[in-house]
This record gives structure tokens, C-alpha cells and sequence, in this order.
């Protein structure tokens, strides 16, 4: 049954995508990615047959579904497309896990290229992280009158 626990990792891997917490059940939308990535869904078997094969194999009125109502999920998709169980479960062991589609950006010449930077940017703009003291010399905390002019900036001017 060495099958079932390849089977297992790929059903946590895909019941897991997209949260930050261990997922012990399958949402549809995650089935539905599971069918497609494991590269399952074709003419026979369509994206309209995901859902209702998830309807089918869930435990009524739940919105998730368990690992063995997986497993009785693979044998209806696997009735429908017209293949073995086995058949269905090496192809589902061949895959790899979920795939994550994102854009990469263009390259922009003013923003990605230094060299071209002008004003403050170019000689690496303020900081208050150089080491050149801390916060208390960011921001000037001594008493104001009632306009919040302090003492300081009106004998400067």
C-alpha cells in the first residue's frame, strides 16, 4: 500500500495550498486544482464532472471532503474517464504537487536601473539607519507655545 501514502502526501500537499496551517481535508476548489495540475481533466473527464464528482464523494451538507471520501472520489473519476483505479493513482503518483502560476515583472529602465537614479536617490537618499544616532534626533520633543513654534526653531529664524 505503498501507493496510499504517496497518495496521502499529494492529497495534504494540495488540502494545505494557499494557508499557513496543516489542512486535513480537501475544499473543492483545491480538488478542482488537484484534477487539473495531476493533469486529469480532459474531453472525458470535464471541470463541470470535478464538481460533481466532489459533490458526489462528500459526506452531504460538509464543504470539505476527507481522505478516504478522496479515495472514493478517484474510483468514480476513474469509472468516468474509463481507466483502472491503479491506472488513475500511478498518474496521480507521477505528479509533482500543486503548481503556482505568477507573473514575473518587465523590466523597467528608471526603476530597476540604478545608474539612472537622480536627486536624493542617487546618493542613496536619508536614512535613519546609518548609525548616525537614533529617533530623539528624528523629532524635536521640546515644549512649543501655542502655535507649536518651539524655542529652538524661532531663534534660528
Amino acid at each position: 500500500m505503498a501507493q496510499g501514502g504517496d497518495l496521502k502526501s499529494l492529497f495534504l500537499s494540495f488540502a494545505g495550498y494557499g494557508t499557513r496551517q496543516d489542512q486535513q481535508e480537501l475544499e473543492g476548489s483545491k480538488f478542482k486544482k488537484l484534477c487539473s495540475d495531476c493533469g486529469l481533466v480532459d474531453k472525458k473527464f470535464t471541470v463541470t464532472d470535478v464538481d460533481l464528482m466532489f459533490a458526489k464523494s462528500k459526506t452531504k451538507g460538509s464543504q470539505k471532503m476527507t481522505f478516504p471520501e478522496f479515495e472514493k472520489a478517484l474510483e468514480l473519476i476513474a469509472e468516468k474517464k474509463g481507466i483502472s483505479v491503479d491506472d488513475l493513482k500511478s498518474k496521480l503518483n507521477s505528479a509533482s504537487g500543486p503548481k503556482t502560476q505568477a507573473t514575473t515583472p518587465d523590466y523597467v529602465k528608471f526603476h530597476d536601473d540604478k545608474s539612472t537614479y537622480t536627486g536624493v536617490y542617487a546618493n542613496g537618499g536619508p536614512t535613519n539607519v546609518d548609525g548616525k544616532g537614533d529617533l530623539s534626533e528624528l523629532c524635536d520633543r521640546s515644549d512649543a507655545n501655542v502655535r507649536g513654534v518651539t524655542e529652538k526653531f524661532a531663534n534660528s529664524h
